[in-house]
């Protein structure tokens, strides 16, 4: 499979549990939480993932990017985000809008698993020296291994128990989001701050932790593309799915729409806006490199945005 491609599918998916099953326990009203911090969740970490994700890769490894798929990546999260943003303007979701959710994300799985057909283009390698540095023990890598391995089958060591260790891992992935999912309800009520601007910062960025790993990872792999890729692909997984999926649930056992704020909310939808447009330009004028300053400057951006919405409070 293309670099690319599985940056925007199954990397993207993988990384992005913690926010779906933010979602999930948000529309569901677990923990205490509401329709609200799960859209914020969702929100919040699409503008981490574009600013921080992307210039924390490009900070660790400069890399020229492929702008054939990146651009397919790019051109599917506008028109998502475009679509939330319409979706969102009456206050309200409906099971059609999360079934048309669900049915763009089906064909954006399709066009990642066909681009270089339609568009041929060559993928990224691997770099010797990143190979040579995993031969090295890394002993960070190794505690952690040890400390998950009493809770989670190694696979490398019991590959029959492969879909025990994917269960595990899940389960332990829903565990940890339902704890940050209340710890954020209680602190919004022991602070008397909105959930929504919790959601769309401190959950965020909680969150959305896995794919900044995986990303910087990948990066230093030599593979730009892929790290792109997962950035955008998790934000375009966690609108169309992430939120698509809990919502088309919800309304299938409990029928009805489901109320969003969406005055906290549109004015962040249009920031992301602004985001892909910043990273277009910067791409474009940089002839499809991403390096030590553009990663700067999405990291600037992102602080920029934190500002923001402290300053609506």
């Amino acid at each position: 499979m293309p670099s690319d491609v599985a940056g925007a599918t199954l990397l993207a998916s993988g990384s992005s549990a913690p926010e779906f099953f933010a979602s999930f326990i948000a529309v569901f009203s677990l923990a205490g939480a509401s329709a609200n911090v799960g859209a914020g969740t969702i929100v919040g970490s699409a503008v981490f993932n574009v600013l921080v994700i992307v210039g924390a890769s490009a900070m660790f490894k400069a890399v020229t990017l492929n702008w054939k798929p990146v651009m397919r990546d790019l051109l599917f999260y506008v028109f998502t985000i475009i679509l939330l943003f319409f979706f969102f303007q009456d206050g309200r979701i409906t099971l059609i809008e999360a079934s048309i959710f669900l049915g763009l994300y089906v064909v954006y799985i399709y066009a990642t698993l066909m681009w270089k057909k339609w568009f041929k283009y060559e993928d990224a390698t691997i770099s010797e020296t990143y190979l040579q540095s995993k031969r090295k023990q890394n002993p960070i890598t190794f505690v952690v291994k040890k400390l998950l391995g009493v809770l989670i089958p190694d696979t490398n060591k019991k590959p029959k128990l492969y879909l025990l260790t994917f269960a595990m891992s899940i389960l332990l992935i829903g565990v940890t989001s339902y704890l940050l999912v209340d710890l954020l309800m209680r602190a919004a009520g022991i602070l008397d701050i909105n959930p929504t601007f919790l959601a769309l910062t401190v959950l965020a960025v909680g969150t959305s932790i896995p794919d900044l790993v995986s990303s910087i990872l990948v990066a230093k792999q030599g593979r730009g593309d892929m790290a792109v890729s997962n950035a955008i692909g998790s934000n375009i997984f966690n609108i169309l799915f992430g939120l698509g999926l809990p919502w088309a649930i919800f309304m299938a056992f409990n029928g009805g729409s489901i109320t969003v704020e969406n005055a906290n909310l549109n004015a962040s939808i249009l920031l992301l806006i602004a985001t892909v447009i910043v990273i277009i330009f910067l791409l474009v004028i940089r002839n499809w490199r991403i390096g030590h300053r553009s990663g700067l400057i999405l990291i600037l951006l992102y602080v920029a945005f934190v500002i923001y919405e402290v300053s609506r409070l």
